[in-house]
C-alpha cells in the first residue's frame, strides 16, 4: 500500500504529460487544416474603367460620382457568378426574339439589357406586384394593351410584353428626350422621374439625386451589357451545349373556343401540362375561357 502511494504521483505526472501532448497534437492538426482551408488562391481584380461607356449610343459622363457608381455595378455583377452565368444562358434563348421586336419598333438594341436587369428573363413577381419579363405594373400593362385576368397574364408572354415595352419606351422618349432618361424613368416611373427632374432643376438621369435602387439602375444595365457582350473578358465561358435555346420545333395552335382543361389540351397535342405552361407561361389557370371573337395562339411541340 505504501509502495502504491509512492508511485501514484509519478503516474499522475506521466498522465498529465500525455494529456498535454494529445491536446497539443489535436490543436496543431486542426490549425494546419484551418490554415489549408483558408489558403485560397484567388485573383480578384478590379474592373478597368479606362475607356468610354454608353447606353443606346449616349455616352456615360464619367466623373467622381458616376465612375464609382459604374465601378460598383461592374464589380457586383462580374463577381456575382451564379446569377451572371444564368443571365448569360437566358440571354442566348431570348435575345433573338427581343432584338427582332426592338428593331421593328425603332428602339435601340441596348434596351434588351433592361429585361435582363428587370427579371433575368424569368417571370418574376416583385414586392410591388410588377410581373413578367419586363416587370410591368398592372396599370401600365393594361394601358399598353396587355391582357390581365384570372386566366391570362400577358406580362409573361415574351413577344407581347416586349411589344408593349416598346410602346411604353416610345412614350417616355417623347416625354424625356433621351434614352438614358427613359431607362431611369422605366425604373422609378415616369411621373416620379419627371417630378424629380423639375424639383432638382436638372435634365439628365446622371445629375439627379434619387433613391439607391434608381441611382444604381442604369449603371447596372450598362454593367450587364458589358458582361454579356464580352463574357470572356470577365472570366465567363459558355460552350454551345450549355447555352439555353428556344425549342426548335414549336408550332402555334390558334384557339377560338374555350378550353375547359388545359391538361387535356396538352395531352391532345402530345405534351404535358407542365411543358404547356413552360412554353406558355402567360396561361395562369387550369383552363382558358375564350370570349366570342377572341383568338389566342398557344405554343405546343410540333409532330
Amino acid at each position: 500500500m505504501k509502495s502504491y502511494n509512492r508511485l501514484f504521483p509519478l503516474f499522475g505526472f506521466v498522465a498529465g504529460i500525455i494529456f498535454t501532448m494529445l491536446i497539443f497534437i489535436s490543436y496543431t492538426s486542426k490549425s494546419t487544416v484551418l490554415t489549408k482551408f483558408f489558403d485560397l488562391e484567388q485573383k480578384i481584380k478590379s474592373v478597368n474603367l479606362d475607356r468610354t461607356f454608353d447606353f443606346a449610343g449616349e455616352p456615360v459622363p464619367l466623373n467622381e460620382d458616376t465612375r464609382e457608381r459604374l465601378d460598383r455595378e461592374l464589380s457586383v455583377n462580374a463577381y456575382w457568378q451564379s446569377t451572371t452565368l444564368l443571365n448569360l444562358k437566358m440571354a442566348y434563348k431570348h435575345f433573338p426574339i427581343v432584338e427582332k421586336i426592338l428593331k421593328e419598333n425603332g428602339i435601340p438594341e441596348d434596351f434588351k439589357y433592361l429585361a435582363v436587369a428587370e427579371s433575368g428573363f424569368r417571370n418574376l413577381t416583385s414586392s410591388a406586384s410588377a410581373k413578367g419579363y419586363w416587370q410591368f405594373m398592372k396599370p401600365a400593362a393594361t394601358e399598353m394593351g396587355l391582357e390581365i385576368s384570372d386566366e391570362v397574364d400577358e406580362r409573361m408572354h415574351i413577344e407581347k410584353s416586349t411589344k408593349a415595352a416598346c410602346g411604353y419606351i416610345k412614350q417616355m422618349y417623347k416625354r424625356f428626350g433621351s434614352w438614358t432618361n427613359v431607362a431611369g424613368a422605366y425604373n422609378v416611373g415616369p411621373t416620379s422621374f419627371a417630378r424629380t427632374l423639375a424639383e432638382q432643376k436638372e435634365n439628365s438621369y446622371y445629375d439627379i439625386n434619387v433613391n439607391d435602387e434608381t441611382s444604381r439602375y442604369l449603371f447596372r444595365v450598362i454593367a450587364i451589357k458589358e458582361i454579356v457582350k464580352n463574357p470572356q473578358d470577365f472570366g465567363y465561358y459558355l460552350e454551345d451545349q450549355h447555352k439555353y435555346i428556344s425549342h426548335p420545333n414549336l408550332k402555334s395552335v390558334s384557339v377560338t373556343s374555350t378550353i375547359p382543361s388545359l391538361a387535356d389540351f396538352a395531352h391532345e397535342h402530345g405534351t404535358t401540362y407542365r411543358l404547356l405552361k413552360y412554353y406558355n407561361p402567360w396561361l395562369t389557370s387550369t383552363k382558358l375561357t375564350v370570349q366570342t371573337g377572341k383568338n389566342y395562339s398557344i405554343k405546343v411541340p410540333e409532330g
